[in-house]
C-alpha cells in the first residue's frame, strides 16, 4: 500500500498536471487560476511514489436532500492515476481512506459520476440517478399556453434563484442544497442567460438558464414552482421561433412535459447518471425519514458491504412517532427473517430510484416476501434528480 497524504496549495500544480493528463484537457492560466479557487473547497489526498504524487482523489464535503431532509455527502471527484501507476489499487486505497474520513466526519452518503460503473460498484456504490435529454422541435411547442404572468431576463440573480432551486430541489431526492459559492463557481462558470417566471401577484414561479445558438435554445437547468410557472416559461422558449428550430432540454426522470404538448413523439433520452452509496449504514438508516404508520413497524435488514465490512451486520429498525431506533448487531442473519441485501441495493431503495419489490422480483434482495412489503410500506415514495456535476 503506498503512503496516502494530504495535499495542499503547494501541490496544485502537480494535482491540475495530473488532471489535464488524466482528463485530456488543456486549461490557460486564467482558467487554472480559477480552477485553484474552486479547489479551496476540496480535501486532496494522494498516493505518493518516491514523493511524487502517482494518484490522487477529490472529496468536495456537500449537502444534500432526501426525502425534505438535509444530509452531509461526500462527492468524489477529480480520481486519477498516472499510467505508469495504475492497476496497483492505488484508487482502491484512496477509496477507502476517503469512505473512513466521511464516516469519522458526518458524511453519511457519498455520490460520485462513474468513468465506469462496474469499477465503482465493487467498491460499493451504485446507480441512484438519471439524466432524461430532450430534443424538441420548435414546432411542438408553438401554442397558447394560457400562462397568466410575465418572464423576465436578468443578470445573475443568485438569491431570486437560489429561493426558487431550494423550494423545486428539496420535493426531489438526491439534489444538492447549492450555496453562492457553488452557484458562482459551478453554474455560472459559462455564460448563460437567465429568464425568471413571475406570477400575475409578482411572485418568483420559475427559471430557465439556457444559450440560443446555431438555431438551437439550449436549456440547461429548469426549475419551476407551479403549473403556471411551467407554462409561463414554454411560452417564452416558443417565442424563440423565429430564432431556433428545436430546443434541447435536461430534465427529471419523471418530468411532465410531453403531458402539456400535442405531439409528446419528440425525442427523449433517459441514461444513468451519477452513483450513490451509503458509507455509514447505522447512521444513515438512524436519520433517514421513515414513513410510519404500519400496525408493525419494525424491521430486521441484514446488510453486505464488502469494501467497508464494518457495515455489514444485521441492523433492527424501529419507527416509533416519527422516531428511528437501530440496534446494529455485526453477527450473521441466520436467513429465517428479515431482509438481505448488499450495500449497492440498500442505497438505490432508501434514494428511491428502485423500490424494493422490484429488487425483490429479480433477485437482487433477499428474504421474506412478507417483510419486503412492510419494508415497500415504509420507504417513502420520491424521484431521484441531481442537476449538477462534479
Amino acid at each position: 500500500m503506498s503512503e496516502i497524504r494530504q495535499l495542499g496549495k503547494r501541490d496544485y500544480d502537480a494535482i491540475f498536471n495530473l488532471s489535464q493528463y488524466a482528463f485530456q484537457y488543456v486549461l490557460s492560466d486564467e482558467e487554472l487560476e480559477k480552477k485553484k479557487e474552486e479547489t479551496a473547497r476540496h480535501i486532496i489526498w494522494g498516493a505518493m511514489e518516491s514523493e511524487q504524487i502517482a494518484a490522487k482523489l477529490h472529496l468536495i464535503p456537500l449537502q444534500v436532500y432526501i426525502q425534505g431532509k438535509v444530509f452531509n455527502m461526500g462527492g468524489i471527484a477529480s480520481v486519477a492515476t498516472w499510467p505508469e501507476y495504475r492497476r496497483k489499487g492505488m484508487i482502491k486505497d484512496l477509496l477507502h481512506h476517503a469512505l473512513n474520513y466521511m464516516k469519522a466526519n458526518g458524511q453519511y452518503i457519498s455520490y460520485l459520476h462513474p468513468f465506469s460503473v462496474p469499477f465503482y460498484r465493487k467498491f460499493g456504490w451504485e446507480i441512484a440517478f438519471a439524466e432524461k435529454n430532450y430534443s424538441i422541435p420548435m414546432d411542438t411547442l408553438k401554442k397558447d399556453w394560457k400562462a397568466k404572468g410575465y418572464v423576465k431576463r436578468m443578470g445573475e440573480n443568485i438569491p431570486v434563484l437560489q429561493e426558487i432551486f431550494q423550494s423545486f430541489a428539496i420535493q426531489f431526492n438526491g439534489p444538492l442544497r447549492r450555496d453562492e459559492k457553488w452557484w458562482k463557481e459551478r453554474i455560472f462558470n459559462k455564460k448563460k442567460v437567465v429568464a425568471v417566471a413571475y406570477s400575475e401577484n409578482h411572485e418568483a414561479e420559475g427559471y430557465l438558464l439556457y444559450n440560443v445558438k446555431e438555431k438551437k435554445v439550449e436549456v440547461e437547468e429548469i426549475a419551476y414552482l407551479s403549473i403556471n410557472g411551467l407554462r409561463l416559461l414554454m411560452q417564452f422558449i416558443a417565442n424563440h421561433d423565429s430564432m431556433a428550430e428545436n430546443v434541447e432540454m435536461v430534465v427529471a426522470e419523471n418530468d411532465i412535459l410531453p403531458l402539456f404538448v400535442n405531439e409528446p413523439r419528440f425525442d427523449q433520452k433517459l441514461q444513468p447518471y451519477f452513483m450513490a452509496r451509503i458509507v455509514d449504514v447505522w447512521s444513515f438508516l438512524k436519520h433517514f425519514p421513515f414513513k410510519p404508520g404500519l400496525e408493525d413497524n419494525s424491521l430486521f435488514i441484514q446488510i453486505e458491504d464488502e469494501f467497508l465490512p464494518e457495515n455489514s451486520g444485521l441492523y433492527y429498525i424501529e419507527i416509533n412517532n416519527g422516531s428511528t431506533s437501530v440496534v446494529y448487531n455485526p453477527s450473521v442473519n441466520s436467513g429465517q427473517f428479515g431482509i438481505r441485501c448488499q450495500i449497492q441495493q440498500l442505497t438505490s431503495m432508501l434514494l428511491g430510484y428502485n423500490r424494493p419489490k422490484e429488487l425483490y422480483e429479480i433477485g437482487l434482495i433477499h428474504g421474506n416476501a412478507n417483510e419486503v412489503e412492510k419494508l415497500e410500506k415504509l420507504i417513502p415514495s420520491g424521484q431521484t434528480y441531481f442537476p449538477d456535476f462534479f
